[in-house]
């Protein structure tokens, strides 16, 4: 065996050892993810099809006028919510508003009893809320519009539904197969903290160590092969000819 070989294989050799646990978290979350469907992981295949029903110009410009007046930047979309016309006031800073366009009253922030309407009606199974919590700070599971209400379900999936306070809006829909994907994906990105970054010190490294790793097996292939023995006894042959 040629030095260079030599050194090929020792680096291989400690490189697989130091990595050989991220290397199997790498391939197993992996795997979950080519084999998880996505819909079920954002549980998509759970929204219930609750067609939205049309609001006639006239009554969206007669609920505006209850409403009044909207400040310049401000934009303002109608939509249904529990079958009723709203309007969403987004200013350019600060917090939306939602307003009732039958009455003109402002509705947000959402109470509970509401979000867990909301989160019900959003879901496609007849189980009803287990718990309501209000939510104001960010986490692992939740990154969306704060605060929030979490609607949970007592159903096999643990299935939690977040309900934005401000807009009335489904942000999320968390599950155990959500929570398991999110852990993989931690381990997949070597982000065990916040889940998110794939541009971690950390995961570069072991991917850059990885890659010496693999180089070094390249290297070291011909050797384990045979081929350069075959090519010193080849060479040995041709020597004694001369």
């Amino acid at each position: 065996m040629s030095a260079t070989a030599r050194i090929a294989g020792k680096v291989h050799k400690w490189l697989a050892l130091l990595m050989a646990i991220q290397i199997l978290f790498w391939f197993v979350s992996g795997l979950f993810f080519a084999v998880a469907p996505i819909e079920q992981v954002r549980s998509e295949h759970m929204v219930a099809s609750a067609p939205s029903p049309d609001i006639a110009i006239g009554d969206a410009a007669a609920g505006l006028l209850r409403i009044g007046s909207a400040a310049p930047g401000e934009r303002i979309e109608i939509r249904s919510m529990l079958v009723r016309p709203v309007a969403l006031v987004s200013p350019r800073e600060g917090r939306p508003r939602l307003y009732d366009l039958a009455t003109g009253q402002q509705i947000s922030p959402i109470p509970s009893a509401l979000a867990v309407q909301i989160a019900e009606a959003d879901y496609i199974d007849d189980r009803k809320a287990a718990s309501v919590t209000l939510v104001t700070e960010e986490s692992t599971e939740y990154r969306a519009a704060l605060p929030a209400w979490r609607v949970d379900f007592d159903d096999d999936t643990d299935r939690a539904l977040y309900v934005a306070q401000d807009t009335g809006t489904v942000t999320a829909r968390r599950s155990t197969l959500w929570r398991v994907f999110d852990f993989m994906w931690s381990l997949h990105i070597m982000d065990f903290k916040n889940h998110e970054n794939f541009n971690t010190p950390l995961l570069i490294s072991a991917t850059a160590l990885s890659l010496v790793m693999i180089v070094a097996g390249i290297v070291l292939f011909p050797s384990r092969l045979g081929y350069n023995a075959w090519r010193r006894r080849r060479r040995r042959r041709l020597l004694s000819r001369t």
